[in-house]
C-alpha cells in the first residue's frame, strides 16, 4: 500500500519478541530472532510488524516496566540488532512500528529513582506522589489493574507514588510539561532511527485527575468479581478528557516524519468505541486506535449484533484498527469456541474468525500465531511467569496461556523456537499438530488460508477502504454490507456449527466471490460457513 495513508485499511502483524524465535539458545525469543522470521511474515501479507517493549527492563512485567527507553535490553540483543531487523524488515516491504509505553516506567528508571529521593529537584514531579490521608491511608481509594491500592508508601519521601499496574511501575505525571518535551524527544529518537510509528500503550492511563478525587462505584449485578478493578467507575484516575490534547502533541510530531503513524491501545472501560473516534477523528489526534472492548466479550449472535450495530453506528469518524487477540488476553479461537470445555475448536471456526477480522471497516492487528489457529495454553501453575496470573490463580490464569513460544518445527525440541533446554514458557503438545511446517505442507491449512485472503483483500478497496452497514438476518446469522467507489460487497456469517439456510432475495443480483477462499454456499451456509458476494450488476 503506498502513500501516506498506507496505514489505512492495513494489516499490522504483532511480535512478541520473547516468544518468535530463540537465536541463541538462552530460550528466551530475541530481536535476531525476529530477523530470521520475517520471511514468514511478509509472506503471510501483512503491511507491517508491531514489536511490543524490547527495552532495558527488570522484565517484572516483561517489557512494560521500562527502565531505559532508548536501549536494546541484553536478553533481546543489540541496537546493532534492531537495526539489522529494521533494514531487512524495510527490503521485505514491511513498515515497522514500536511499542512506546508512556503511562508509566520501571520504579528502576534513574527518573523514578531520583524522583523518590527528593521533593524538589527537576524530576521530583515527574511522577504522581501525594500525601497520605490523616490516618495514613492512601489519599484516595484508586484500585490497580493488578489489584490492590494503586498507591505504594515510598519512606525516602514519605508520600505514596500511583501505579495503575504492578507496584513497581509507578505512573509518570504526564502533567509536568518537561516530562512530556522528554517523551517526545524519545519518539524522535526512534523516528530518527527510521522506524514507522509506535504503539502507544494504555492512553486512557495517560493522565489522572489532578485533584486526585476518589472513583465512585459501580453498580454490582451478581456475586464480588475476582478483580475488584471492576467495582469502580474509572472517571478520576484515568479517562481525562485533557488526554486530547497529549495526542495532539504527539501527532504534531508524527507529523514532522511524513508517512510515520500512531496506533493507540484503548482500555475496555464504557464507551470505548467513542474514545476511538475521539482519539483520531482529525488531523489533530492519533491516525488509528484499537479497543480492547471485543476482546473481552462473548461470540453469541446478540453480542456479535451489537457489536456489528456499534461499529455502524460510529459511522465513519476516526480511524479503529481491530484486534481480536493480543498478548494480554486469551486466544480468540479458545476464548470464543462455541464448545469450549467439551471439544477443541473447529478449524471453520478458525477461519470465520479470520475472515470476520478482515473484513471490518479499519485497519487489523494479528497477533502472532493467529495465522496457524493457536489455542490458549492450558498451563500448569509452576509454569506461570505472569505476576497477573499467579496472583490470581486459579480463578484468573494470566496471559502466559497466550505468550508461549511459536511452533516451527512439530519434530523438533521444543517446536523449533529454542535450541536451548529450557524454553521461557512451554511449548503446548497440542501446538505441534499446528506448527509452521505442518501447514506449509497442507494446502488447506490456516495458514495458507490467511496467505489467500489477504492477498484477495489486498486487490479490494471495497474491503480495505470502504463503509460498513449492517443488515438484518436471522439468528445465528449476522451479516454487513461494505461499500467503497460505487462497489457494494455482503459479507454474511454463519455463528453456527450447524448448516443454516441462506435466503438473500432481498438483495437482488448477487455475484459469489470465491477467491478469498469460501465457495458459494447456494442455499444454505455451511457450519461457521462464510460469505462473500458483490451487490448488483
Amino acid at each position: 500500500m503506498a502513500g501516506l495513508d498506507w496505514w489505512r485499511g492495513a494489516v499490522i502483524y504483532q511480535v512478541y519478541p520473547r516468544s518468535l524465535l530463540d537465536s541463541n539458545g538462552d530460550g528466551i525469543g530475541d530481536l535476531a530472532g525476529i530477523t530470521a522470521r520475517l520471511d514468514h511474515i511478509a509472506r503471510l501479507g501483512v503491511d507491517a510488524i508491531w514489536l511490543c517493549p524490547f527495552f532495558v527492563s527488570p522484565q517484572r512485567d516483561f517489557g512494560y516496566d521500562v527502565a531505559d527507553h532508548r536501549a536494546v535490553d541484553p536478553i533481546f540483543g543489540t541496537m546493532a540488532d534492531f537495526d539489522a531487523l529494521l533494514d531487512r524488515a524495510h527490503a521485505l516491504g514491511l513498515k515497522v512500528l514500536v511499542d512506546q509505553v508512556w503511562s508509566h516506567t520501571s520504579d528502576r528508571h534513574p527518573w523514578f529513582l531520583a524522583s523518590r529521593a527528593s521533593r524538589s529537584g527537576p524530576q521530583a514531579d515527574w511522577y504522581v506522589w501525594a500525601d497520605p490521608s490523616p490516618d495514613g491511608t492512601p489519599p484516595n481509594n484508586w484500585l490497580s489493574v493488578f489489584g490492590g491500592a494503586a498507591w505504594t508508601w515510598e519512606p525516602r519521601r514519605r508520600q505514596y507514588y500511583l501505579h495503575h499496574f504492578l507496584g513497581q511501575q509507578p505512573a509518570l505525571n504526564l502533567h509536568n510539561p518537561a516530562l512530556m518535551e522528554e517523551l517526545l524527544a524519545i519518539g524522535r529518537f526512534w523516528l530518527d532511527r527510521g522506524i514507522d510509528g509506535f504503539r502507544l500503550d494504555a492512553i486512557d492511563f495517560l493522565l489522572h485527575d489532578a485533584e486526585l478525587r476518589s472513583n465512585p462505584a459501580a453498580p454490582l449485578f451478581g456475586p464480588i468479581p475476582v478483580k475488584p478493578f471492576g467495582m469502580q467507575r474509572h472517571v478520576h484516575d484515568m479517562l481525562q478528557p485533557e488526554a486530547l490534547a497529549l495526542m495532539a502533541r504527539i501527532r504534531t510530531l508524527m507529523d514532522q516524519y511524513p508517512g510515520t503513524v500512531t496506533l493507540g491501545e484503548i482500555s475496555s472501560q464504557p464507551g470505548a468505541f467513542s474514545r476511538v473516534v475521539a482519539c483520531t477523528d482529525g488531523v489533530r489526534q492519533l491516525h488509528m486506535a484499537y479497543t480492547l472492548q471485543p476482546l473481552r466479550g462473548g461470540f453469541d449472535w446478540p453480542t456479535v449484533t451489537r457489536l456489528l450495530q456499534e461499529i455502524a453506528a460510529n459511522g465513519t469518524g476516526g480511524w479503529i484498527c481491530w484486534s481480536f487477540s493480543n498478548h494480554d488476553v486469551e486466544r480468540a479461537v479458545s476464548r470464543w469456541n462455541p464448545k469450549r470445555g467439551e471439544a477443541p475448536p473447529d478449524p471453520a471456526f478458525a477461519r470465520l474468525l479470520m475472515a470476520l477480522l478482515l473484513s471490518l471497516r479499519g485497519s487489523v492487528c494479528l497477533y502472532q500465531g493467529e495465522e496457524l489457529g493457536l489455542t490458549e495454553a492450558d498451563l500448569r501453575e509452576s509454569d506461570l511467569r505472569d505476576p497477573f496470573g499467579i496472583a490470581y490463580w486459579p480463578e484468573f490464569r494470566g496471559r502466559d496461556g497466550s505468550r508461549t513460544p511459536i511452533p516451527w518445527c512439530a519434530d523438533a525440541p521444543h517446536a523449533g523456537f529454542t535450541t536451548g533446554s529450557i524454553p521461557w514458557l512451554p511449548v503446548p503438545p497440542a501446538h505441534r499438530a499446528l506448527a509452521v511446517d505442518v501447514q506449509e505442507a497442507d494446502p488447506a491449512s490456516l495458514l495458507h488460508a490467511f496467505r489467500r485472503f489477504l492477498r484477495w483483500r489486498r486487490g479490494l478497496p471495497v474491503l480495505r477502504l470502504g463503509k460498513l452497514s449492517t443488515v438484518a438476518l436471522p439468528e445465528p446469522l449476522v451479516g454487513f454490507i461494505r461499500t467503497y467507489e460505487g462497489e457494494s460487497l455482503l459479507v454474511v456469517f454463519n455463528l453456527s456449527d450447524q448448516p443454516t439456510p441462506l435466503d438473500l432475495a432481498a438483495f437482488g443480483r448477487l455475484t459469489v466471490l470465491e477467491e478469498g477462499g469460501f465457495a458459494d454456499p447456494g442455499r444454505c451456509l455451511g457450519p461457521f460457513g462464510v460469505l462473500f458476494a458483490r451487490l448488483g450488476a
